[in-house]
């Protein structure tokens, strides 16, 4: 199982990125995905999931209503926009591979390597 994350970078507060994992290694249509982010001195913290068919999606509450994640089962690939960012957005961002196909917050079993987001004021 490989997921390769990008699209970080820097940003203003109130700005926009979109962040890309490309997966390969296991049949990706089967298993739900999700986005989970470690700012410094912090414990890892979910953000986003989404199940197998992209027809169901679950955010965290910091972020719900400035955040999308998505998928495309056909590329293998699933992204994560994220609209009026704040400083507290201010992350290092992994994407990950579910045990399953439906959405939970726990139970994810492979990671990539993560992404820095940093969001200026």
């Amino acid at each position: 199982v490989q997921l390769q994350a990008s699209g970080g970078g820097l940003v203003q507060a109130g700005g926009s990125l979109r962040l890309s994992c490309a997966a390969s290694g296991f049949t990706f249509v089967s298993y739900a995905m999700g986005w989970f982010r470690q700012a410094p001195g912090r414990e890892r913290e979910f953000v986003a999931a989404i199940d197998w068919s992209g027809g169901a999606t679950y955010y965290a509450e910091t972020v719900k209503g400035r955040f999308t994640i998505s998928r495309d089962n056909a590329r293998n690939t699933v992204n994560l926009q994220m609209n009026s960012l704040e400083p507290l957005d201010t992350a290092a961002y992994f994407c990950a591979k579910r045990r399953g196909s439906a959405i939970r917050t726990t139970d994810y079993d492979h990671w990539g390597q993560g992404t820095l987001v940093t969001v200026s004021s």
